[in-house]
């Protein structure tokens, strides 16, 4: 059995490893790479080949789960709460031991959630915030300030409220910038941009709204410089997949970055995704234009 230290550090670099695949663009971790995580060169599996949880016979708990496009444990989705209900192995012992363990010492964990055979979003640090033996399942919070709540079996109004929001604002954003960054191949729909660090997954309405739901086909592929044009409305796009620029703006002399950045794309046709069902609503992006053309 590892150390309690190194297990500790094991974690702390998972963690670094992660933050550097999100820092340069990356929405989404292969099985590959998942597969040949290394720790000062020892590979270190983050995925079970057969099994949705990942439990090293080294270490003391639970490393990572994972719940597949078609998950052996059927309804683990993110709640409205932000709360993974991990349903406990069918027999008693085994991982459910390892998953208890993670629960009492409040060890971090990884849970990696499958949005197409092969490809998964990654939320860490998580925690085991809760046993529920009654529905035989484990509590998993996917943000960190949710196990200083009080009692997640039991939340006030207040702290439901609060963790709605937080779901449709925050836990929702990495799946969908991953489907809306495989729908446009991580191409700027705009300018055709394809560095992927330089693009965001930007929304025609806004997640702040009920109808701002987290859907690739509320969503489109930007870079920095237009998401942040078609957020304050000084570029619009029309329901025909076609963008327009600001009047204002179409008229103001600055220099290269405005002409080429901005000013040249007024008019120009919008990149859409080659699956139909990934296309930018039409009912949505009407919407938006109207704030923008108003």
């Amino acid at each position: 059995m590892r150390s309690e230290a190194e297990q500790r550090s094991i974690r702390e670099d998972i963690f670094r490893w992660l933050d550097a695949k999100l820092s340069s663009g990356q929405s989404e971790l292969s099985r590959a790479e998942l597969e040949n995580y290394r720790y000062r060169g020892e590979r270190i599996p983050l995925l079970d080949t057969a099994r949705g949880i990942r439990n090293p016979r080294d270490f003391d708990s639970t490393l990572t789960i994972m719940t597949s496009v078609k998950s052996p444990y059927g309804e683990e989705v993110i709640s409205a709460d932000g709360i993974v209900r991990y349903a406990y192995q069918s027999r008693d012992g085994g991982d459910n031991v390892k998953l208890r363990r993670a629960f009492e010492q409040k060890d971090p964990l990884v849970y990696l959630q499958g949005i197409r055979p092969g490809a998964f979003v990654a939320y860490y640090p998580v925690f085991i915030v809760a046993d529920d033996p009654v529905a035989r399942q484990f509590l998993v919070a996917l943000d960190e300030t949710m196990r200083f709540f009080g009692d997640p079996l039991h939340m006030t109004t207040d702290e439901r409220r609060y963790a709605e929001r937080m779901v449709r604002q925050r836990l929702h954003q990495p799946v969908f910038r991953a489907r809306v960054m495989h729908a446009y191949v991580t191409t700027c729909a705009v300018c055709n941009l394809k560095h992927a660090d330089l693009l965001d997954a930007a929304h025609i309405i806004s997640d702040t709204d009920v109808n701002g739901l987290a859907r690739v086909t509320n969503g489109i592929a930007l870079c920095k410089i237009h998401h942040a044009a078609y957020d304050r409305n000084l570029l619009g796009i029309t329901p025909d997949y076609e963008v327009r620029i600001d009047n204002d703006l179409l008229n103001e002399v600055d220099g290269p970055m405005l002409r080429h950045g901005l000013q040249d794309m007024h008019g120009r046709p919008l990149t859409v995704p080659l699956r139909r069902a990934d296309r930018p609503s039409r009912e949505a992006l009407d919407a938006r234009f109207k704030e923008f053309a108003g």
